[in-house]
């Protein structure tokens, strides 16, 4: 029951959300491929030179996700895709509820992880797409001790005043994120009813917390 993922999958989506400090740059000005490879490579530096943060703060992280990912993140579609078909019969209220719980469990379970990036480098794999295409994969690797680490990113163009590339979905190791939590999800929901998992992942991020 909503064990803990791979940290490596996160520290992944936590090496992106890092990115996110300096945006000189705006994201709907930008192919795809060349918004990441842009702020993976402004991350690695980032970090480097952040002891707070390759410490793992954890206030700092979230500060970080909250200012700086989200806007960048289709964080309501990567919910309700875990949470399956049954996420439309649920109120906005508890809508809310399980994203916010949601994005407190991967920020907090995995903020550590963020030590570990001293010696990482990541190239982003040639991406062929045409103009009219709306969704792409972004394939890239994680590369530093061992072997390389795969790391894809299923990103959307969204219209409006937030035009841009968002992010809503990654794949570490052949392993996508969002269908890993969904199964997770699935079962509490036919256990414990939506209720239950609402409760399941406030004990998991007050667990969390008090580990710091």
């Amino acid at each position: 029951m909503l064990h803990q993922l791979s940290k490596r999958l996160l520290l992944n989506f936590l090496i992106v959300a890092s990115g996110f400090i300096a945006l000189p740059v705006r994201a709907e000005d930008e192919n795809p491929d060349a918004f990441i490879k842009r702020i993976s490579t402004e991350v690695l530096s980032s970090i480097k030179s952040d002891q707070a943060m390759r410490g793992g703060d954890i206030s700092k992280i979230i500060w970080l996700v909250d200012t700086k990912l989200m806007p960048n993140v289709n964080f309501k579609r990567m919910t309700a895709s875990a949470i399956g078909p049954t996420w439309r019969q649920l109120t906005p209220e508890k809508q809310k509820r399980l994203q916010d719980e949601f994005k407190v469990l991967l920020v907090r379970t995995y903020s550590g992880a963020l030590a570990q990036v001293n010696d990482l480098s990541i190239v982003v794999k040639p991406l062929r797409m045409s103009t009219e295409d709306q969704e792409v994969v972004v394939r890239s690797e994680v590369r530093g001790h061992g072997d390389p680490v795969q790391l894809d990113y299923r990103m959307e163009k969204t219209p409006g005043d937030g035009a841009g590339w968002k992010i809503y979905n990654l794949n570490i190791l052949g392993v996508w994120l969002v269908e890993t939590y969904r199964s997770q999800f699935t079962q509490e929901i036919n256990s414990k009813g939506v209720d239950g998992l609402i409760e399941a992942l406030e004990e998991r991020n007050k667990a969390n917390a008090k580990k710091g």
